[in-house]
């Protein structure tokens, strides 16, 4: 936790209001990072950060421990990033009504199966096939936003790709 001293993380703690601006300011940098990788898009991370700073700004006295700061951060981080990509896959399912309870709990079953294979990726192969093939990106725009060749953006979409349709053969 070298970006904010534990001095600093008790005042903020205690209510100290500049405190809590500096320990938030610190935290930006290090959250947006993380959020970075976990998150589908760019859009997604700066909402996932902010969302995690909010946490944070109006949570901080109620850590327990000034040295659980970082690890708290980067699962509500997690947390925001998971509930988006969630969001993203009810959204794509079909917008209506479903026909019984029961269809509605395969429904939700089979999208928790695949936003888990989906999960298990590595973090590239991930990106990829999520800017893709669920928010529909073109193949140059992915590659860009990467920093891939559209020649390595394709072949990480199909590996992404292969990889989520074994595991959900065998799941």
């Amino acid at each position: 936790m070298g970006w904010v001293s534990e001095r600093l993380v008790e005042a903020a703690r205690g209510g100290d209001l500049e405190s809590i601006t500096a320990v938030v300011h610190g935290a930006h940098p290090h959250v947006r990072r993380f959020a970075d990788h976990l998150c589908a898009s760019p859009q997604d991370a700066e909402d996932a950060a902010q969302e995690a700073l909010l946490v944070l700004y109006r949570k901080i006295g109620s850590l327990r421990a000034s040295a659980a700061l970082a690890s708290w951060m980067f699962r509500i981080v997690r947390n925001e990033c998971l509930r988006r990509a969630r969001r993203l896959f009810e959204d794509a399912a079909d917008p209506g009504l479903a026909a019984s309870a029961e269809d509605e709990v395969l429904r939700r079953l089979e999208a928790e199966r695949v936003a888990e294979a989906i999960r298990a990726l590595p973090d590239v192969q991930r990106h990829v096939l999520i800017m893709r093939d669920v928010l529909g990106h073109p193949g140059r725009a992915v590659a860009g936003a990467l920093g891939l060749s559209t020649a390595a953006m394709k072949s990480h979409l199909h590996r992404a790709r292969t990889a989520v349709r074994a595991r959900l053969h065998t799941a």
